[in-house]
This record gives structure tokens, sequence and C-alpha cells, in this order.
């Protein structure tokens, strides 16, 4: 059985549907197809949920009749049938009538994950509808009926493995099952999710729950690039990766792939693709266990990094100085990306300053501290980059002209990180292109 996952703009019209039903019956290969929803329903949802959250509901009530009017459009086009039709319709009807009975009900955390459900639960109704109205055989397979993440917000593998190999056994007979990405339940039972790009995530951990031969990640991008095709005028796919290389990418950038959705497959060694559903022929790139040949692969940039010095001659080197620094992030659950300390300096860096004034005020009580913001980690990867000394060399050697902040080199073999200012990004992924790639 193999896992096929759908991104919003791979469903976000009514004949990139029809295309995807193409895709996932050109063979009898088992399957389980995981649904984004479709593309701009997740940011409409939010910002409905951002008007109840503000007491306006009638800016609420607005977007979601903006909302329903664009999905009455879409069932039109997208079904044929007056069945077909009939049975869209009704979809619509049961989403948009809880949409509607929201609007009288106080708004709560909780309430916000129900509303950010309604996506998923629509775009695969409404491409179940489809399937049936062409007499594909299918069944639909609630992903909150099977997928469960912990209190502390990790997904439980085993657990979902046991719910969803029961409710496959329910369907005997069936080789196709449709499912939604992104929402799950939590510990509490109650809808949840995997944040956002958790449809990547939700594919991987069903990968793993199923022993998938392949999860297949379709996207509208023929695989991962060698750098940004965004602001970089000649890249190149890359036909292979590690797990490795490919979750230092993701971690760092690489907007084809959640990040999250390495370790299920790296962990239940699934081999992963990265395809194109407007160019479904392209080769796109495989991530396995295997490693590929030395030298640099790729480059990516992750934005809205805010760096933290803490300069402390007095107690920098005292025993246990670095585990307190440390439980200061923890305590607000804030991840550190990079960190380089000196005799008398730590610095570190961030991609979450939503606590950073507590933890300025409680990083003083060790020293002086001083922050950066609207920084840039660029990340250079390859198969054992960090034990050729002559990358590090043709890395600077590409950066005349650029300074930077700080330097990441040997906490991974395969990684090679650099942090400069925001405004420089561009400037510098364009160089290294030159001088790594010449390209």
């Amino acid at each position: 059985m193999k896992v096929m996952k759908f991104g919003g703009t791979s469903v976000g019209k009514p004949q990139r549907m029809v295309d995807v039903a193409t895709l996932i019956t050109a063979d009898n290969e088992p399957k389980i197809v995981v649904l984004s929803a479709v593309s701009g329903t997740t940011n409409a949802l939010v910002e409905i949920g951002a008007s109840l959250a503000s007491g306006n509901r009638d800016e609420a009530r607005k977007r979601i009749d903006a909302l329903e009017v664009q999905y009455r459009s879409f069932v039109q086009e997208l079904l044929q049938t007056e069945q077909g039709r009939a049975k869209g319709d009704a979809i619509l009807q049961e989403h948009f009538e809880f949409l509607t009975i929201i609007l009288r009900i106080s708004y709560s955390e909780a309430l916000s994950k129900d509303i950010l459900a309604q996506g998923e639960l629509l775009s695969t109704k409404l491409f179940s509808a489809y399937l049936e109205e062409k007499g594909i055989r299918h069944s639909l397979l609630p992903a909150l009926d099977f997928m469960r993440i912990d209190s502390n917000d990790e997904p439980q593998v085993e657990v979902i493995r046991e719910h969803l190999s029961r409710l496959i056994g329910q369907h005997a007979g069936v080789s196709l099952f449709i499912t939604q990405g992104f929402i799950c339940r939590n510990a509490k039972g109650e809808v949840d999710n995997l944040r956002r790009g958790g449809s990547d995530y939700s594919a991987s951990l069903i990968g793993a729950a199923v022993n998938a031969t392949v999860c297949e990640i379709w996207t509208d991008i023929s695989g991962m690039h060698n750098n940004d095709p965004r602001v970089v005028d000649r890249t190149m796919p890359i036909e292979q990766l590690s797990f490795d290389e490919a979750a230092e990418l993701a971690y760092f950038g690489a907007k084809i792939l959640h990040p999250a959705s390495i370790w299920p497959a790296q962990q239940y060694n699934t081999p992963v693709k990265l395809l194109n559903t407007m160019e479904p022929q392209a080769k796109g790139t495989l991530i396995s266990e295997a490693s590929v040949a030395k030298g640099v692969k790729a480059i990516a940039a992750k934005d809205r990094i805010t760096a933290i010095k803490i300069k402390s001659s007095r107690m920098l080197l005292a025993y246990g100085f670095l585990r307190k620094v440390f439980e200061v992030f923890e305590k607000y659950r804030t991840p550190i990306d990079m960190i380089t300390t000196s005799e008398v300096a730590v610095s570190v860096t961030i991609d979450n300053d939503s606590a950073l004034s507590e933890i300025m005020t409680e990083l003083e009580v060790f020293g002086t501290v001083d922050v950066d913001a609207n920084q840039t980690i660029i990340c250079i990867v390859g198969n054992e980059i960090a034990s050729e000394p002559a990358t590090l060399q043709h890395i600077f050697e590409s950066l005349q002209g650029i300074e930077v902040r700080m330097v990441s080199y040997g906490g991974s073999v395969h990684n090679i990180s650099l942090l400069v200012a925001g405004d420089k990004k561009v400037s510098v992924l364009q160089q290294l292109n030159r001088g790594l790639f010449k390209l």
C-alpha cells in the first residue's frame, strides 16, 4: 500500500480535483489518499475565527457567506449529475450550517480548532462525491477516527496504527481510501490539528502506520530544488536526498516539505517522493535512507529569525551557566535554532519571538542582553559536507561583501548554517548559487 498526499493547490480548482482522481486511479496498487483543504480555505477560516475572537460577528458572517459562494460555484463545476450536485449541496449545507451556528457560540481555542477542521472535511467529502459520481470504488476514512496526538502534541504512531488498521479492516475489498490531512484529536478527545503544513505530517504518519511502500507528496513544484526558485533565477531539481539531508532542508526553510514529516518516514524507513500534480511525468525528488555522493546538494533560507546575545564575563564560565540559559527558553517553549559561544558571550537564534519580552527579562539576570531581529538563517546541505574542508572555503569565497553574524559548523556533518541580515538573504542565495553550483 502507498500513501499519496495532495496539497491545497493540487485540489484548489475543480479541474485539479479531476486530475487528482486520474492520478490515483492510474494503477491498481492499494493506496490511502490524503487531502489538504482547497487552497485559500484555511486562510479564510483563520479570518473567520479572528473576527469571532474580536467579537465582530457581522464580519464573521460576511466571511462565511463569501466562502460559501465560492464553494457553491466549486460544486457546480466539479459535479455534473443531478445526484452528484445534490450530494455536494448536502455537504455544503452541513458544514456551512455549522459555521453559521458558531456565530451564536462563545469563542474559545477549542472552537477555533473545529473551525479550521472544516477545510479538510469539505475537500475530502467533495472529492469523495466526485469519485462516487464517476463510479470509482473507494471509502472515506475520517482522520478524526484514527489520528491522535498526546498531551504534548506529539503523534501516537502505535495508536494511529491500531485505529487505522481496524478501520481499513471494516472495508473488505476496498483498495482506495480517502482521508484528511492536518486534523486530528488531542489527548482530551477534542478536535485539534498538526499545525500549518500538517498534511505532509499526516501523510508521513499514515505511511508509518501502514508500513507503506512509499509516501508521495504531490504539490505544484517538481520536487525539491537546489535553491529557492522564487528569488534565484537558475536552479535545478534534486533527484535524490537522504532523510538527514531532507530533514535539514525542510527545517531550515525548504517550503515544499513540512519539517516534522521526515521523522516518521525515517523511523519506519518509508521512502518519500516529492512530485508535481501539474507535471506528473517529472521525476521529482526521492528521499530515502540511502546516502548519495558527497558534496553540497541544496541551500535553504529560514526568515524572521531573532538573534539573542547574552554577554557575561562574570558567569559564562561558571558551572551550570548554559543550563540556566537553556532553561529560560524551555520555560517559554521556544526552540533554539543556532548557538555559538565565546569566553564572555553566548549567542542563540529563535524563530518564535512571541515570548521574547519575558525571555529577555529573565536572561538579563545573567548579563547584558542584545537582540537583533529580522535575521535569516542560510542553510547549506549535503552529504558529509562539514567533513570536507574545501566546502567552507568555497562558501566564504562566495560571500565577499556579506557580513555573517553567526556560523554553525560541525553540529551536523550534513549542514553548515550562516546567520545574515534578512535584507541580505536574496544576495546571499544568489551568490552561493554561483559559487557552489556555478549557476
